[in-house]
Parts: structure tokens; C-alpha cells; sequence
């Protein structure tokens, strides 16, 4: 799908389209429910042979339009937000797995959406195989089982940065005849859009740098309207049979390239509700109106924090991939050319002991269980985020006993660098 405009006029102008007399700034659709004029208006609705809104569990205006206008910036077809980034992928993946199926994720992922894949969805009888982003394509290949359903990744995953090489596992997901669906949330569709480089499915945690003030938990899932289900009708029975939840609608033949997200809506989100508030919905359009300033400058900001701590005789090691030594620079040159993210990792010399030490003495930057949004912010993920991780399974993560999560914000660069400077002289 080309876009009308480029990406900087789309996070201002998309979306909501006001017409005569309407308001210039997208409103808040704050109701619950929607009126019509005889019951054959809404009885179309519930038959899925209108489009419109009847509740807002399912739709909404002020909702749409942001989604319309996240899709718009990924060059996808169609989209839906959700209440988080966690419903968003667990979404994606349940809209095509159900008991007895299969997928495969890369093991350099989120702590939470680890768990989720590998012990809460096992619950539901879907099976999840993580493996090595950095694998050969043979032993990723070897993953692969009759009822796999589906490949995921992130992009640059959350905290170990691997930079996925979105292309290679395209190819690989579409050689076995299953999506790849991909967490975009750290670059965002300012720096990487994953259908570009043949990925189908794209999410985001919406809380981060979309949001980018820390206000709002959203997440949002973006359809390429590429991969052809009807192709693979046998592994893909949810999309490609009657679904008898829904007045037996086969939803590949009904709504064709959108059925992906209108399945999602119409099925999963009529019967879990991970819905995105509308007043959620409205603040994230007002961070996405931004996000084109913001991205450059978490970007500008953190290579020179990352410069900076690379050259500090207390510093172990650091990970980022704008920086020259870093094994996914040549992968990050390719893929996000103008910068990856605002989030670092590092450890010092002496081990997490030290590295927590020297966390407690920063001033500027706070500790949080958050990422990625305007204020810089720290995090030792093996003592919080993935806390609930083995020693094995934070190793196989790429998740080092000493990383620290390092969020770099869109403050003075200098000032947040003086700051690590005074942590590491008390340490």
C-alpha cells in the first residue's frame, strides 16, 4: 500500500479526516454504544454485512482512527488497536493457532511475551518453540513441525537489542507456508517498516514510543494484506472455514486481503474485550502527532550515551547497534538505516552487583518498569522485567546477569550523560 504522503505528515494529518462543521482535532467517542433507526440497521451490523459502529467493545471511531493512521505509517492494509501491547500479540498469534497448533518465536523477545508464548498459551494447548535469531536457517527450519502456524519476532528485541534480519525469516516463515509476524515497538514505522523487507503481520506495544509520555497502555496489530490464506486453506481452518460462532462465515472468502483483522475484531475481541479505551485511543494520537520528532532524537541522543559509555574505562561491555563494534550494526545499517532505538545495554565491571549498585546512584534517569518514552529511565530486566525467568532461560534471552536497560529520553544529551558520570565515580 503507497502512502499519499510521507511518514512525518501521516503521524499529523492521518487518521481522522473531519468533515464540514466537525472537529478539526480527532474527539473522544466516549460511549459505549452506538444508536440506529430500526432493527434490520443493526441486524446488517451483527451479520457483518455493514460496516459501522453498534458497541464499543468491538469499534469505535476514536479508535479507528488512530489505528488507520498506525497502519498508514507501516504501509499496511488494515489494523486494530488493543489494550496493550501483550493483548496485541497474544492476538495476532491466537487469531490463526488454536489447540493442538504450533509456532515458533525467536528466544530474544520480551520476558513477559515469553511467558505468555511459553507458559501461559501452553496452558491453551498451543505449543511454542523459541529459537536463536541468530541461528542458521537449517536449524531454524528444524523447528518447524507439521502444525506450525506461525513465526515471531521482535525487530530489535527487548532488552538483549538483536536486530532481527527480517528478510532471511521471511523467507524462511514463507517457505513453510506460515506468516511472520513481527513486534515493531522499539524502532516503530519511523525507522523500520518490517513490509517492506516481506514480514505479514506486524504489533506494538502502543505504551512506548507511540504513546511516548508514558500515559497510556495500548498496543495495536497492523495486517500486510499479503499473505494469502486461501493458499494454505488447510493449515489456516479459523480463516478458511465456516465460522459457526458467526453465522458460519468463512472469513478469507467474505472480506478476502482483510480477514485477518476482521476475524480479530470480530471473533477474539467480541469474546475476550482486550479493548483500547477510546480516552487511551485519543492520547496516543496526540504522542503519534510527535513521534517523527521524538524517534530522531531518542536516536541522536542514545548514540552518544552509547559512544560515551563504550569508551569509559568502568564499563564491561555495551550493546547498541549504532555503534560500529557491535555485531548488528551491519543488520541495523540495512534495515534502519536512520537509527534503531533509544534504549541501550550495558554492564559494568564487577558484575550485577555492581551494575545495581550503580543503577541506585543515578538522579536524572529513574528507575521504572517502563521503556522508551520522552524521560530516561533505567531497568536491571534479570531483577525485574523477567524476574520470573530461570538462569538458563535469561542466558538463552541473551539477557546477562549485569544488563542494564538504559532508556535514553530526549533531554539535553550532555545532562543525561553527566549523570551516568557521577553514578559510575560512586561506584
Amino acid at each position: 500500500m503507497r502512502a499519499e504522503y510521507r511518514p512525518e505528515t501521516i503521524c499529523i494529518q492521518s487518521g481522522w479526516k473531519p468533515q464540514k462543521g466537525e472537529p478539526r482535532v480527532l474527539p473522544i467517542y466516549q460511549s459505549t454504544t452506538f444508536k440506529y433507526d430500526n432493527s434490520d440497521q443493526m441486524g446488517r451490523l451483527f451479520d457483518l454485512e455493514e460496516s459501522g459502529y453498534f458497541y464499543t467493545r468491538l469499534q469505535n471511531p476514536t479508535n479507528d482512527a488512530v489505528a488507520a493512521k498506525i497502519t498508514e505509517l507501516e504501509g499496511g492494509l488494515a489494523g486494530m488497536l488493543t489494550s496493550s501491547g501483550q493483548a496485541a500479540n497474544y492476538y495476532a498469534i491466537f487469531n490463526i493457532c488454536e489447540a493442538g497448533d504450533h509456532f515458533i518465536c525467536s528466544n530474544s523477545i520480551y520476558g513477559g511475551t515469553f511467558n505468555l508464548f511459553g507458559t501461559t498459551m501452553k496452558k491453551q494447548g498451543i505449543s511454542c518453540t523459541f529459537i536463536d535469531p541468530d541461528a542458521s536457517d537449517e536449524e531454524i527450519e528444524a523447528a518447524f513441525l507439521p502444525n506450525t502456524k506461525a513465526l515471531f519476532a521482535e525487530t530489535v528485541s527487548n532488552p538483549s537489542l538483536v536486530v532481527l534480519d527480517i528478510e532471511r525469516f521471511a523467507k524462511i516463515a514463507h517457505k513453510h507456508g506460515v506468516p511472520l509476524i513481527v513486534d515493531n515497538t522499539f524502532p516503530t514505522p519511523i525507522n523500520c517498516r518490517p513490509f517492506e523487507w516481506g514480514a505479514d503481520i506486524v504489533t506494538h506495544s502502543t505504551t512506548k514510543y507511540m504513546d511516548g509520555h508514558a500515559m497510556s497502555v495500548g498496543g495495536a496489530i497492523i495486517d500486510s494484506g499479503n499473505f494469502d490464506w486461501m493458499a494454505h486453506k488447510d493449515k489456516f481452518p479459523g480463516l478458511t472455514t465456516p465460522d459457526e460462532s458467526y453465522h458460519g462465515i468463512v472469513y478469507a472468502e467474505k472480506f478476502g486481503k482483510m480477514a485477518f483483522i476482521q476475524k480479530a475484531t470480530a471473533q477474539l475481541m467480541r469474546d475476550l474485550g482486550s479493548i483500547q479505551s477510546p480516552q487511551n485511543a485519543f492520547l496516543l494520537n496526540i504522542g503519534l502527532e510527535t513521534l517523527h520528532l521524538r524517534v530522531p532524537r531518542h536516536c541522536e541522543n542514545a548514540q552518544k550515551v552509547a559512544e560515551y559509555l563504550e569508551n569509559h574505562e568502568k564499563i564491561a561491555w555495551v550493546n547498541y547497534a549504532g555503534l560500529k563494534s557491535s555485531k548488528y550494526h551491519a543488520l541495523a545499517e540495512k534495515y534502519m538505516p536512520n537509527g534503531t532505538c533509544g534504549v541501550i545495554s550495558f554492564g559494568l565491571k564487577g558484575g550485577r552487583e555492581v551494575s545495581v549498585q550503580f543503577m541506585d546512584k543515578l538522579k536524572l534517569a529513574a528507575i521504572v518498569t517502563h521503556v522508551a518514552d520522552a524521560r530516561t529511565c533505567v531497568l536491571h530486566p534479570a531483577s525485574h522485567t523477567h524476574r520470573q525467568m530461570t538462569d538458563e532461560q535469561l542466558a538463552e534471552a541473551g539477557v546477562a546477569p549485569d544488563l542494564i536497560r538504559f532508556s535514553v529520553g530526549i533531554e539535553n544529551a550532555e545532562d543525561i550523560i553527566n549523570d551516568l558520570e557521577q553514578a559510575l565515580a560512586a561506584v
